[in-house]
């Protein structure tokens, strides 16, 4: 506590004058921060979906900048969210998996580390260094980054609505919720919409003040509800549907397994018998999704769209649409395979629809991946004034550099929040160029979805390296000739290989990454059956 209230007087000390000048020149944009949760990269008709419709995100993208390589942090929610608030790696804070993270099993060869199981105090959020520029700030949705007393309040954000620190919906998205702040809804209203209602009077009381609004959705994360009158109008939608030739399903493996079956047995073992259930199939394989067919999840995801909607119609009533800059985001990669927190689950064929939600294609992989499906995201950002319009960037960023950018929006001094691991990615913004450098991601955990083994990866110009910490695979993809990363180069083209992995490997040592021991309780046997 004492290193964050000396870096306060440093931050209070040095913007004193500078805000006050600002203040009697022009008031300071809003911000309003506007994240989804498990929304696939091709989840918006902007993005490529020719399903779901995306209307009001699709606008934003004309009115403002697109970034078609944008990344999560991490291919599951709490890490990134950490890392978007604090400007810093997982790894570096020690958050490096959901939380309260994934059980232990005897199949597992190693253990998983001991992490924060919350966001830690010590670490400066978006929420507090604003707070010191006369921001006020909302916390409106999804939390998941520790319970109470590490609540939003407890890091900056002087409302919390509503007051619930899972990482889903409490009773799923129909009143009653049962959420302490959302006591007042009527049965059979949807959550999401109810949410936004919050939005829009915390905009309209704070429309005199500069404000810094989080708006985090639980959508589009399961339990996969749709609004019923939009699940019907996608279901008739549905029937109508041109008919492609992708299969519904394929089979990926785990490629740290030493005895993981090659693309062509891939493909030739889902048609048998052994491989026709919904569950952890034989060779350590799932299914992965490859239609965005599901009607329910289409619901969800015009919702949010309706949400975005409604709340830049509310900035345009109150005439404060031109000084609000609005980030749209995603916390990790579509949910394309089964979360298998218990490894035992079978889902019923009749039932897939809540276990599968979207297709990630072109990308490989989904949520809980190292593949691009599960870390590849839509980022789109609206700068009044500043930023261009219609316009796309396709210089890689993640969300550790969203801190240091809204600083740089806000008229921070340079200096301020140089801890911060993140690039200020606002030249992009503008259109103009920046070397963005490589960008990392740590999971020592083994994955609820797809059963991967713990792993890494560093992305580097147009070459992206993924290693496995159980066998100590290596793969290597040229991503600007292989977006789905089918062609493994890491036998071909040997020195960038070598080359990346050490850039991977002295990161992880400079800031301090925790490595897996091995599992007292392994049981080769189990881990064979797989």
């Amino acid at each position: 506590m004492r290193r964050k209230l000396s870096i306060f007087l440093l931050i209070s000390v040095t913007v004193f004058y500078s805000c006050k000048a600002q203040a009697e020149q022009k008031k300071q944009p809003n911000i309003i921060f506007f994240l989804v949760d498990d929304l696939g990269w091709t989840d918006l008709g902007c993005y490529g979906s020719s399903f779901y419709e995306t209307p009001n995100i699709d606008k934003l993208a004309k009115n403002g900048v697109k970034f078609t390589n944008a990344y999560a942090a991490c291919h599951v929610c709490s890490p990134t969210r950490a890392s978007i608030l604090t400007g810093k790696y997982p790894a570096t804070i020690n958050l490096t998996d959901w939380l309260p993270g994934r059980n232990e099993f005897p199949f597992q060869k190693f253990s998983n580390p001991k992490i924060n199981q919350h966001l830690p105090y010590e670490e400066i959020t978006i929420a507090e260094a604003l707070k010191v520029k006369g921001y006020k700030t909302a916390f409106i949705g999804k939390w998941h980054l520790g319970e109470d007393p590490s609540n939003p309040v407890a890091h900056g954000f002087e409302m919390h609505i509503p007051e619930w620190d899972k990482g889903w919906p409490k009773k799923g998205y129909f009143a009653p919720f049962e959420m302490k702040g959302l006591e007042d809804s009527k049965d059979g209203d949807y959550l999401t919409d109810r949410l936004t209602d919050e939005a829009l009077k915390y905009i309209a009381i704070n429309k005199e003040n500069p404000f810094f609004l989080y708006m985090s959705h639980y959508a589009v994360h399961d339990p996969i509800q749709g609004r019923k009158d939009l699940v019907k109008k996608y279901s008739e939608k549905l029937k109508n549907k041109d008919k492609n030739n992708n299969p519904a399903y394929i089979l990926e493996g785990n490629p740290d397994n030493p005895n993981n079956p090659s693309r062509k047995e891939l493909d030739s073992l889902i048609n048998t018998p052994d491989y026709e259930a919904y569950k952890i199939l034989p060779k350590g394989t799932v299914k992965v999704k490859q239609k965005q067919d599901n009607v329910e999840f289409a619901a969800m995801v015009e919702s949010m769209d309706e949400s975005l909607g409604r709340i830049i119609a509310k900035l345009k009533e109150l005439g404060i649409q031109d000084n609000t800059i609005i980030f749209f985001y995603s916390d990790n990669g579509g949910m394309s395979a089964i979360n298998f927190g218990n490894p035992k689950r079978i889902v019923p064929k009749a039932q897939q629809d809540i276990a599968y939600s979207t297709s990630n294609l072109p990308l490989r992989g989904a949520k809980g991946w190292l593949y691009e499906g599960g870390i590849r995201v839509p980022l789109i950002v609206k700068w009044p004034g500043k930023g261009m319009q219609n316009a796309e960037s396709s210089t890689p960023v993640t969300s550790v550099d969203i801190f240091p950018t809204i600083l740089n929006m806000v008229g921070f001094p340079e200096g301020i929040g140089k801890d911060k691991e993140g690039v200020d990615i606002s030249p992009l913004i503008k259109g103009e160029t920046i070397n963005r450098g490589p960008i990392y991601w740590h999971f020592p955990h083994y994955s609820n979805h797809g059963m991967q083994s713990p792993g890494g990866a560093i992305l580097d110009g147009d070459y992206k390296l993924l290693e496995y910490f159980e066998n100590g695979t290596v793969q290597l993809f040229n991503l600007k000739n292989d977006i789905e990363e089918q062609k493994d180069l890491s036998k071909i083209e040997i020195e960038k290989t070598k080359e990346l992995k050490e850039k991977l490997h002295k990161w992880r040592k400079k800031v301090g990454a925790q490595m897996m021991k091995p599992n007292p309780d392994y049981n080769a046997l189990l881990k064979a059956e797989l």
